[in-house]
């Protein structure tokens, strides 16, 4: 990092968006601690709301007949190949006896669960919930790779009944696409095919009685083509502030939409690192400050280097998804933290921000009035939030270069 490397300061907007994940009761409290000085019980309070955000558990439930490609999915959606450590087990015939969870690798906070297939003989939708432990799981994934049946109907109504979202996923688009290329070449229109697809399977499921069914299709292969970008975007939508928190950064990182959105994801927890350096920085303890920063800053910049996949494992999949050396991939990796995050090259990092955290601190405090309060603190808070914002820029920018790099194209 240079010594005043160029930063991009947060709008007025961007800086009150930061407060969606805090209660109204909590944002009151906090405003009140930093307008009174007390620093040290604001930090507190933060320091509450970002352990909750951490420990955020997202479980998610996948299911649909043997063959559907459920296990697939389960791979898929974790960013994991079907012979990668961890994987599920697939195979055309049913794999999945019993409910089995899958960590997510990066996340462990984060589960897909593989659950036992609908299409069985003992298949019984009015018990199949209570056999699966229905109430663990926050949404449920329907899978089927042809028509979907009276049994995924029974059971979306059962799951609807009983209060918890599901959606439907068609899965093998890319199969019937090259299947149908093959068989009439001239005639091929894969929008045309795309929506005869879709229109198939809400008229299965109409006809079940499942009323304005939402379908998604999907490669599990090609995860980041038809509609996975509006199933992720609608997920988005629908899930509590801080479970959609933990569901973004977790997505297998297939497009740079998803990296902006995990950018600002993380751009929205600077504030309360910095009030929680700040208010550290008030307790009159030598090197205490100091030690809080650094910690602060490891592990945060650790996540960002694992979120982004600018960790050597996450690199070395990626090139051998797209066919590449992996040292492809890392020439255009520029920042020096997706290479090395010790406590040595943190504190070499904030001896270099000085300029930039004075700069940081008088723009935030004439932008918005609350920071203020916080500024009065100390230089803390400033160099906290600098070196945070300005790190978060160039990871996620390394991340966009090794995208375009790996497909070579914007995906």
């Amino acid at each position: 990092m240079a010594d005043q490397p160029p930063v991009a300061f947060p709008s007025r907007a961007e800086l009150i968006e930061e407060y969606d994940i805090i209660t109204e009761e909590d944002i009151e409290g906090i405003k009140d601690a930093l307008e009174e000085g007390r620093m040290a019980d604001a930090a507190s309070k933060i320091m509450e709301n970002l352990e909750a955000l951490k420990n955020a558990r997202l479980d998610i439930a996948v299911t649909g007949e043997s063959g559907s490609g459920k296990s697939s999915f389960v791979n898929a959606i974790r960013g994991l190949g079907d012979e990668d450590n961890g994987s599920a087990a697939t195979g055309v015939v049913e794999t999945t006896l019993k409910p089995t969870p899958y960590p997510h690798p990066k996340h462990p906070n984060v589960t897909v669960w593989d659950l036992p297939g609908i299409g069985t003989p003992d298949f019984k939708s009015d018990t199949y919930l209570e056999q699966v432990n229905f109430s663990h799981y926050d949404f449920f994934i329907l899978i089927a790779s042809e028509r979907f049946k009276t049994n995924h109907a029974r059971l979306a109504q059962e799951i609807q009944r009983q209060g918890k979202r599901f959606y439907f996923v068609r899965s093998k688009v890319d199969a019937d696409l090259e299947a149908t290329k093959k068989r009439r070449p001239h005639a091929y229109d894969e929008e045309g095919i795309l929506r005869q697809i879709r229109e198939n399977c809400r008229a299965c499921l109409e006809a079940e009685e499942v009323a304005s069914p939402r379908i998604f299709l999907l490669s599990n292969w090609e995860l980041s083509k038809y509609d996975f970008v509006l199933l992720e975007e609608t997920l988005e939508r629908e899930l509590p502030g801080h479970k959609r928190h933990t569901f973004l950064l977790a997505l297998p990182n297939i497009s740079l939409g998803i990296l902006r959105k995990k950018k600002g994801a993380l751009q929205k927890q600077i504030w309360k690192l910095a009030t929680v350096s700040c208010g550290v920085a008030a307790v009159p303890i030598l090197g205490l400050s100091v030690a809080c920063d650094v910690t602060i800053l490891i592990k945060s910049l650790s996540e960002y280097r694992r979120s982004f996949g600018l960790d050597d494992d996450s690199l070395q999949k990626l090139a051998e998804k797209v066919g590449k050396p992996v040292e492809e991939l890392k020439e255009v990796v520029k920042s020096p933290l997706a290479k090395e995050i010790s406590r040595d090259v943190v504190l070499k990092m904030l001896t270099k921000a000085g300029g930039g955290a004075l700069m940081m601190v008088e723009y935030l405090a004439s932008t918005l009035p609350l920071f203020g309060s916080l500024a009065a603190g100390g230089i803390s808070f400033g160099t906290t939030y600098y070196m945070l914002w300005s790190s978060l820029n160039e990871v996620a920018d390394d991340a966009h270069n090794v995208l375009i790099k790996a497909f070579e194209s914007d995906v």
